[in-house]
């Protein structure tokens, strides 16, 4: 899978949301509008937008899905089990203000808010595949920044070894929460060396605009090496632990449902083959492709997993 790339269409060139819904600021204000240029968050009456962000090497060179695959068909059970439901009743979701807590096994435990995350780490387009243990997948142009940022600022402790992470749990407003499909909160973790790989990122926006509510806003974890449950939506808990944390899938069915759950052609599902994929928005007859080990990744994480063996440890 390509990385450095210059595609023959790059959707963030298209005019940053921020500068066209102030196009009469942008045209008056001259000078003044350059400043705006390295900041990473704009508002426009109540509604964020992104203003800044760079292109990243680590992005694919294959085409991005549709806006409209992206945001209709996906997975976030806390606004209902089927692929349309987060497009139906996210909206109710509140998510300004939002706040992220950093905690357990570290020397600088802090809470941030989006508007300071977003101040703190430069934001990059990341155009990255989405594999799903279901079996399909999609080209996602995500906008975000690195997790081991964060990671190194949180100072972690000589003991912590594990990155866990926590949705919010707000049935009121999350319908999906209100029945007991999955136990609530939802989790998920990582071990300490793949949270702080390079291509762990904290997904703040898509298709250069902030992030959906369907698809996980204000903020979610993108792990692209991984089957896409890994990558939790609408995060507000970050800690360091020492042992490996309990993650929802896991908890809920761990024969099926693996602790490290890496793209892997050459372990099954226990309900079916995992060699092949589906990709979005080819239609109903499209043909199906070839997985590849770790979604193509592998050259930047095969090296996490030396001696170990995968079949096992799945």
């Amino acid at each position: 899978m390509a990385r450095t790339f210059k595609s023959k269409y790059q959707y963030s060139d298209i005019t940053a949301k921020y500068y066209w819904l102030n196009r009469r600021e942008f045209i008056a204000s001259g000078l003044a509008t350059l400043g705006l240029a390295s900041q990473a968050l704009g508002s426009v009456g109540d509604e964020y937008v992104l203003s800044a962000f760079s292109k990243s090497q680590f992005s694919t060179d294959q085409e991005p899905n549709s806006l409209e695959d992206i945001t209709t068909y996906n997975n976030f059970y806390e606004f209902g089990t089927g692929k349309k439901d987060p497009m139906k009743n996210a909206h109710n979701l509140t998510t300004k203000p939002w706040e992220l807590k950093v905690d357990g096994l570290c020397n600088n435990p802090s809470t941030y808010s989006i508007e300071e995350l977003m101040a703190k780490y430069p934001l990059e387009e990341r155009i990255y595949k989405l594999r799903c243990v279901e079996a399909w997948s999609m080209i996602v142009p995500w906008i975000g920044f690195e997790l081991n940022g964060l990671i190194r600022d949180s100072e972690p402790m000589n003991q912590a070894r594990y990155v866990s992470f926590e949705t919010l749990v707000r049935p009121e407003e999350m319908i999906g929460q209100r029945r007991g499909i999955l136990e609530w909160p939802y989790r998920e973790g990582l071990r300490i060396d793949e949270a702080m790989n390079p291509l762990t990122i904290l997904s703040v926006g898509l298709y250069g605009d902030i992030l959906p509510k369907q698809n996980g806003a204000p903020i979610r974890i993108v792990v692209p090496w991984k089957y896409g449950f890994k990558s939790i939506k609408s995060i507000v808990r970050i800690s360091f632990t020492e042992q490996m944390p309990a993650t929802t899938w896991n908890m809920q069915n761990p024969r099926e449902y693996g602790f490290y759950s890496n793209v892997n052609p050459n372990v099954n599902h226990p309900r079916w083959s995992q060699a092949s994929e589906r990709p979005i928005g080819g239609g109903l007859f499209a043909s199906r492709i070839p997985t590849e080990m770790f979604n193509g990744y592998g050259e930047y994480v095969a090296d996490l997993y030396t001696g170990m063996d995968l079949s096992v440890d799945y």
